[in-house]
């Protein structure tokens, strides 16, 4: 209610300037009084006025007090000191309406918000870090619904990168096990803690033999296409880890109306359609000179379009901090930098990509989306525990 109240405030005061000086502001800056007897709002607008209108800021002051007029939910506004307007609402309307927990009425901006948090790799226990992330999340949802907005909540997984194929690695190299015995596991209550404390050992067996990192490679490759047992394999890891995350942040009180996993976005050609549509948008070009030479690069908001020379050569000095690459692959183009369609802008990395191989660290990080709800990819997931796959939709 403060700040609906101040909302108030500043724009009947904005109402006023606009025609009396001929001055529309963008922000109108307020403050609260040193004492409360001098009111809830203090506004130093006369002293930024003062130069701009060649009057003395009380002067100025005086005239906003007397030509404002009444505002809704305030007792009056006063001129303080040698300038300051000081506003004080009505306080017992205040109190009762505070009482009865009643909400003033606000116009609410159109349109559905996408928020998007947690997003946990799904090879592991969620830790502190995670539960802060969600958290804040789940905060910024709650104050969102406060405010009347229409919200749909999104945890993007994603099942197909390095720390889900570093655990299966470790159930089929190290461990040796089998998939019926990996899924007698994955029922367990802990599978989570299971495969964190198998992921750390992954970790030094490839310290051990640079040839283990072999393994990696060609698992991811194998989760990326799909349809094999090691697909499986990783689809029936992540899946049984996200459970226990969903657990957990229920225990929290933390919901998710969309569980998006990158599986779909590939196996779907959600990617290859935003590529082709990048590429048409001039947004990706081929390089075929200079240090990335091979690669597709994606140029920024403003930058040159690679036929006009002198500025092109601008943008590869500047291609070290502002460009992202990678390179081409042989069978599915930039198969390891995973997008969607709704994506707006990104980012792609090229440090994790290369000719034998990706390690599938690659990121891509959205700015933006805009998911139609007819189209949306991966799992859907309403209040009610239970994980639908977009091929059941």
């Amino acid at each position: 209610m403060y700040r609906i109240l101040e909302r108030r405030l500043t724009q009947q005061v904005r109402d006023f300037l606009r025609p009396t000086y001929d001055l529309d502001l963008p922000k109108i800056v307020v403050e609260q009084p040193p004492k409360v007897e001098l009111g809830e709002y203090a506004m130093p607008l006369a002293f930024e006025l003062a130069k701009k209108l060649r009057k003395a800021p009380r002067k100025i002051a005086e005239e906003i007090v007397n030509g404002v007029g009444p505002i809704e939910g305030f007792e009056k506004l006063e001129v303080a000191g040698a300038g300051y307007i000081n506003a004080r609402v009505q306080r017992g309307a205040v109190a009762v309406a505070l009482a009865a927990d009643q909400k003033p009425h606000v116009d609410v901006p159109l349109g559905k918000v996408l928020v998007e948090h947690s997003s946990i790799n799904p090879n592991k226990a969620a830790h502190i870090g995670h539960l802060r992330n969600a958290i804040l999340g789940d905060t910024f949802v709650r104050l969102l619904g406060f405010a009347g907005r229409e919200i749909d909540i999104q945890n993007y997984i994603d099942n197909t990168g390095v720390q889900v194929a570093d655990v299966v690695v470790g159930f089929l190299y190290i461990e040796k096990k089998s998939r019926a015995e990996i899924e007698r596991l994955a029922a367990q209550p802990r599978f989570d803690f299971y495969c964190w404390d198998l992921y750390a050992r992954v970790s030094q067996w490839y310290a051990q033999d640079k040839q283990n990192l072999q393994a990696r490679l060609k698992t991811l490759h194998e989760i990326e296409s799909g349809g094999n047992e090691i697909a499986a394999i990783a689809d029936l890891i992540s899946v049984a880890v996200l459970r226990r995350h969903l657990e957990t942040m229920e225990r929290l009180d933390i919901e998710y109306d969309f569980l998006p996993r990158e599986s779909e976005i590939l196996h779907l050609h959600f990617w290859d359609a935003a590529f082709t549509k990048l590429k048409e948008g001039g947004v990706l070009f081929f390089e075929k000179e200079g240090k990335n030479k091979g690669c597709w690069v994606m140029r920024r908001a403003g930058q040159a379009k690679p036929n006009q020379p002198q500025r092109a050569r601008r943008t590869r000095k500047r291609s070290k901090s502002e460009l992202m690459t990678t390179s081409p692959r042989k069978t599915r183009k930039l198969s390891c930098a995973r997008t969607a369609p709704w994506v707006t802008s990104a980012r792609i990395s090229p440090t994790t990509c290369g000719s034998s191989g990706c390690s599938g660290a690659t990121s891509v990080i959205a700015s933006s989306f805009s998911i139609p709800t007819n189209t949306s990819a991966g799992f859907r997931r309403p209040r009610v525990r239970k994980i639908i796959p977009i091929s059941a939709m």
